[in-house]
C-alpha cells in the first residue's frame, strides 16, 4: 500500500519532511519499474493498478509543491536565460505546387 494512503482520521496530521518525499519519490521509482515489467508481460489490469497509485503519489507531491512556500523562485529583478533547444520550424504548404 502506497505511503500516501491515509485514514480519514489521521488526515492533516501528518509531517511532511524530506525523508517522506525522497520516500514517496523511491515508491514511485518502484511503481514505474512494476508498470513497465507488466506491460511486457501484456499484464493491463495490474498496470492500471500501479497507475492509479502513481498518480495519487504524483497530486499528492504536486499538492505539497503548491502548498510549500518556494525558497527557489526567481525574483523579479533576476533575469533567467533560454538555455532549451532550439525549435526546429517546418513550413509546410499547402496545394500543388
Amino acid at each position: 500500500m502506497s505511503i500516501v494512503f491515509v485514514p480519514r482520521r489521521l488526515r492533516g496530521s501528518a509531517k511532511i519532511n524530506q525523508e517522506t518525499i525522497q520516500r514517496l519519490l523511491d515508491e514511485n521509482d518502484q511503481l514505474i519499474r512494476c508498470i513497465t515489467e507488466n506491460m511486457q508481460k501484456g499484464r493491463a489490469v495490474e498496470c492500471v493498478q500501479y497507475q492509479q497509485i502513481l498518480h495519487r503519489n504524483i497530486v499528492y507531491l504536486a499538492t505539497i509543491a503548491d502548498a510549500s512556500p518556494d525558497s527557489t523562485a526567481v525574483s523579479s529583478n533576476t533575469t533567467v536565460e533560454d538555455t532549451t533547444t532550439p525549435t526546429t520550424v517546418v513550413n509546410v504548404q499547402g496545394g500543388g505546387r
